[in-house]
């Protein structure tokens, strides 16, 4: 992927992607702001459609695949799986997408219900990506990975586009841009649009604690994977190493990463239902974590993205129940 063919997908991207994504806001709150000591301004992905900055991406890829495609598959724990899922309906075109069975309920029932037919997969013991090259090859179906894949990494672009926007309209010209990362996929589409329109907005990402291989891998400067982590509340973003794609542009272009507690991702769960009115998942809060606790000491602004709110009902009411509202 070289820079000019890196800024021609990103500028298709975003115009088939115009009308069809929403402008999700970027929100404030005065109690967020005492708690991190600076002011924090939360972009609300959550509120994106299928409930993920996934569908972005989603519609990027499928809506470039030329006439005649015969379907799509996928694999994913959850929010790629909606995202491609909605897509291909969107395009007529059936999805399969390769699951884990464990994954959480409501994204399970969601892609159902999108009309994709799930695959499910036990993620100890088989190999997703074999599984879902496999039934490519067998069913003739185009494959959309979630991260490591040049047309999703530019449809997730636009969200540091619409970045770069809104805080040129909030007056911000230079602030740690918090990014919630997995494979990479949206923290390196993110660190090319803010390249671009807003090179004072720097990426910055964040995983949970035990997988953080991102953080590590931009640390030691070569990728490096997770290894024999207990398991995480924060499914959307457990990956075993950074992509070969998304790499190097965050080598290139990200400050250094963070890593935060499942128990972190909680708290800010429910800060984000007390003082914003936003549902977030564990994977979808680490960034807003990353902002309110983790942080060095400074009073420059910072921007969280809020990148999804697909959780299931007893581990937000965990969330809720152990964080209660302080007074004020």
């Amino acid at each position: 992927m070289t820079p000019e063919l890196i800024a021609e997908l990103i500028t298709a991207a975003e115009a088939r992607l115009k009308g069809v994504v929403r402008r999700t806001p970027l929100l404030t709150s005065p109690f967020l702001d005492r708690i991190a000591g600076r002011p924090v301004h939360v972009k609300a992905e959550c509120l994106q459609h299928t409930g993920s900055f996934k569908f972005r991406g989603g519609w990027s890829a499928v809506s470039a695949l030329p006439e005649g495609t015969a379907g799509v598959i996928a694999y994913s724990s959850g929010n790629h799986a909606q995202g491609v899922a909605l897509a291909a309906r969107l395009r007529g075109l059936p999805a399969v997408i390769v699951m884990p069975a464990d994954a959480p309920k409501l994204k399970l029932a969601n892609t159902a219900a999108l009309g994709a037919e799930v695959v499910p997969y036990d993620r100890q013991t088989e190999d997703r990506d074999a599984i879902g090259s496999r039934i490519a090859a067998e069913r003739g179906l185009a494959l959309i990975r979630p991260f490591d894949e040049p047309q999703v990494i530019a449809g997730q672009a636009t969200c540091g586009i619409e970045i770069a926007e809104q805080a040129a309209e909030a007056g911000i010209g230079e602030a740690d841009v918090l990014v919630c990362c997995g494979g990479g996929g949206l923290a390196s589409g993110i660190a090319l649009a803010l390249e671009a329109r807003a090179p004072g907005l720097r990426v910055r990402p964040v995983e949970p604690e035990g997988y953080d291989d991102t953080c590590r891998s931009l640390a030691a400067g070569r990728i490096l994977s997770n290894e024999g982590a207990p398991p995480s509340l924060c499914d959307a973003i457990v990956t075993p190493q950074p992509g070969a794609l998304t790499f190097p542009i965050l080598q290139r272009l990200a400050g250094p990463g963070l890593a935060v507690s499942d128990a972190d991702a909680l708290r800010a769960m429910a800060e984000a239902f007390f003082r914003l009115k936003l549902v977030l998942e564990p994977g979808g809060a680490v960034a807003l974590a990353a902002a309110l606790w983790h942080l060095e000491p400074g009073e420059g602004p910072v921007i969280a993205v809020a990148t999804g709110g697909n959780v299931d009902a007893e581990i937000y009411r965990t969330a809720l129940a152990h964080n209660a509202a302080p007074a004020g």
